[in-house]
């Protein structure tokens, strides 16, 4: 193979530093020999015993050469060479380091005579489970090798993958190739798993190759044409192991390596830049190099050329000079930078430099290494076109994960939260609510802080609000004062000026009292505003029964002009003024004594805000304050209505008629709206009841008053009322 002739060049390299620097093994020469296992068994058991022989003659055991020295073997690339040269070299104690991948099992049952260039692969496969992570790749395909070391590889990565949450589409073993098998057979093999890649659902798949499976992938793309299987893997990502080195076999020189490595991610070897590496690699002449039998193999297989001398004849007929330089050469065939494989090389014999060197010293130095150039950070920018290889999309902030039926436990539904509840994070098996002071975003995957809500003087709806209140008082004043001026008049005087004064002073205050409503809600205007809102509005409501009862009694009487009757309807309308406020007082000193409204926090009713109100308390309470009010209109109304046509100048029974039918029909729209409003709009709706009721009482009783008193005063005059009457 085109690339592994960079890793005999690397070990000449190493020797020949070694041998020209007089500080490392000083009157000693280090030499090598190379065996080419063919990737077979057979051969690597072959080549073991052979060096253990005299040189060529094959006797095991029989070593008459003294200069052929056995001090260590350098092992590689794939996991099975190890293994089996361990077989022969542990028993006679021989230090074996490997530059390529090793077992499981190797590493398992590490014999003090092994080391290992290549690193642990447990951290490999960290480092992958990591990659697959970072991108959310958890539906994925795993392709690897049919080794002995199955049960191993399953138990450290299989069950370690699963275990962070990753799935599996697909598992499928490779067999293990051999260059003793037939071209056919060898892409009858790759073409078969490469079927299974494409129909595969996962779009990240993991191949744990050695370094000959790049071999068998190109074949694969080249022949796939004409097996009608696609030649691209549109979406797919190749996940490769280190061990995958990009190498060839000399007829692949022109094939384009790009619809392999295009969109692949793979794992590379620790590699340094070597000093003198690649002015060694341009100067090297097979003419000139006698015991280098690779040379003239490679030049012809990759030049297309022949030597005089030799007996392999270029097809092209060309003759090699010597003079063709590697670097002219594509990458994808032999690259001129060290690659990890052969700095494992590199490394490994340097290593055993240095333990000869200590040996024969018979003492241990310390030794600083060297900073050949420190590792620099590449500008990288991100890769946006990356694919997603899972089972199914993740659940994102918002939603919760709910697990198929008969699926893997990595395919799932994605729910979203419920009302009230959030996940801030992807695939969450929950979602969970927010604090009591926050509320749910639109999109469910934050919590914002709630807002403190009120009704104040600083929105419209509380100046609003406050505005017609103060309105209505000023209209009330100014209707108190016409009626104060006009005392002596008959339509002041009948039904009981002293109630209409009551009247105008209550509704003057029930305006004012939505004062109390608006604002900051604090213990005191808590405290006071049901209380003053029941107790005021019980007066007004007992002055407009007590003028009605006056309407009943003035009629009721036998005696025109009878002194008794206009006490005793004064006397009684105080009396049912007096004993209806009490009534009230007392519903309110329960109200205070048992368990009175304090300003309070609500939480709940509301999603977004905070709601700052006054806690009514024991709201049975409130509910006895509003049907005692009631009470008094229902009675008021209804002998208002029985009254309405008594005859009569200034017979009021039928205004109050109207304004306990305007009263009631407040009240009992009232309470199924207060009690499907929320927070400071429920306070609102109170605020709108009190006016409108209270207007009610203004506008249905004064108005025809005051239109008389202005516009008709020749009617609010005692011969008037006379002949009237007559």
């Amino acid at each position: 193979m085109t690339h592994n002739y960079q890793h005999i060049l690397a070990l000449a390299f190493a020797v020949k530093e070694i041998n020209d620097n007089p500080q490392i093994l000083p009157n000693v020469t280090l030499g090598f020999h190379i065996y080419n296992s063919y990737f077979s068994q057979n051969r690597i058991y072959q080549a073991s015993m052979d060096l253990l022989s005299t040189r060529d003659r094959f006797i095991p055991n029989y070593k008459c050469d003294g200069k052929r020295n056995l001090v260590a073997v350098i092992g590689g690339p794939t996991s099975d060479i190890d293994l089996h040269m361990a077989n022969v070299f542990n028993i006679y104690k021989i230090s074996q380091l490997t530059y390529g991948s090793a077992s499981v099992v190797t590493e398992k049952s590490q014999s003090p005579f092994s080391h290992w260039m290549f690193p642990n692969a447990a951290h490999q496969y960290q480092g992958i489970l990591h990659l697959l992570l970072h991108f959310s790749w958890m539906w994925i395909g795993l392709f690897y090798l049919d080794a002995e070391s199955i049960e191993q590889f399953i138990q450290n990565v299989i069950l370690s993958f699963s275990q962070r949450g990753v799935c599996f589409d697909v598992i499928q073993t490779l067999q293990v190739i051999s260059f003793s098998d037939g071209i056919t057979e060898l892409v009858e093999k790759g073409l078969e798993m490469y079927k299974i890649a494409i129909a595969s659902s996962a779009t990240a798949l993991v191949i744990h190759g050695e370094i000959q499976t790049i071999i068998i992938l190109r074949m694969v793309h080249q022949f796939a044409e004409c097996e009608d299987v696609p030649v691209q893997s549109k979406g797919k990502v190749w996940i490769m192991t280190a061990q995958m080195d990009f190498t060839s076999l000399p007829f692949q020189r022109n094939w384009d390596i790009d619809i392999i490595i295009h969109g692949a991610l793979s794992f590379a070897l620790h590699s340094e830049e070597v000093f003198g590496f690649y002015r060694f690699l341009q100067m090297r002449n097979p003419t000139l190099e006698i015991e280098d039998g690779f040379s003239e193999a490679f030049w012809l297989k990759i030049f297309h050329c022949s030597f005089p001398n030799s007996t392999a004849v270029s097809k092209e007929g060309q003759i090699c000079t010597g003079e063709e330089k590697l670097d002219i050469l594509p990458a994808s065939v032999f690259e001129m930078r060290m690659t990890g494989h052969s700095y494992s090389i590199y490394k490994a014999v340097y290593s055993v430099a240095h333990a000869l060197h200590d040996m024969n010293t018979s003492q241990f130095r310390h030794r600083t290494r060297a900073d050949g150039g420190r590792r620099k950070l590449l500008n990288q920018q991100l890769w946006q076109t990356r694919p997603l290889s899972q089972c199914n999309e993740n659940c994102h902030s918002g939603y919760s994960r709910q697990k198929k039926e008969g699926k893997p436990f990595c395919c799932y539904d994605c729910l979203p939260c419920p009302e009230g509840k959030i996940s801030n994070k992807k695939d969450m098996d929950d979602c969970f609510p927010c604090a009591e002071d926050h509320y749910p975003n639109n999109e469910q995957n934050h919590c914002l802080p709630k807002d403190i809500s009120y009704l104040s003087y600083e929105e419209p709806l509380g100046v609003s609000l406050a505005i017609f209140a103060l309105a209505f008082s000023f209209i009330t004043v100014w209707v108190l004062r016409v009626f104060i001026e006009h005392r002596d008049t008959p339509i002041v005087k009948a039904n009981n000026r002293n109630l209409t004064y009551i009247l105008l002073i209550s509704l003057l205050l029930s305006f004012l009292c939505v004062l109390l409503f608006i604002g900051h809600p604090g213990k005191v205007t808590c405290l006071l505003r049901q209380m003053t809102f029941g107790i005021i509005f019980s007066v007004a409501v007992s002055s407009v029964l007590a003028k009605t009862i006056t309407v009943v009694l003035v009629f009721m009487s036998t005696e025109p002009g009878s002194r008794m009757r206009t006490w005793m309807g004064n006397q009684l309308a105080i009396f049912i003024v007096l004993f209806s406020s009490l009534i009230q007082a007392v519903i309110c000193t329960v109200w205070l004594a048992t368990c009175p409204p304090f300003p309070d926090f609500d939480m709940h009713s509301m999603t977004e805000v905070i709601v700052l109100q006054c806690n009514e308390g024991l709201v049975t309470m409130f509910y006895c304050v509003l049907g005692f009010l009631g009470f008094l209109a229902i009675v008021s109304f209804t002998l208002a209505f029985l009254a309405r046509k008594l005859p009569d100048t200034f017979n009021e029974a039928k205004f109050i008629t109207f304004s306990m039918l305007v009263f009631c029909s407040v009240w009992l729209s009232f309470v199924p709206t207060y009690l499907s409003t929320k927070g400071k709009y429920m306070v609102a709706v109170e605020i709108f009841s009190i006016l409108a009721s209270s207007a009610g009482l203004l506008g249905c009783i004064f108005p025809p008053k005051c239109y008389i008193i202005f516009l008709r005063p020749d009617l609010n005059s005692r011969n008037q009322i006379i002949w009237r009457k007559h």
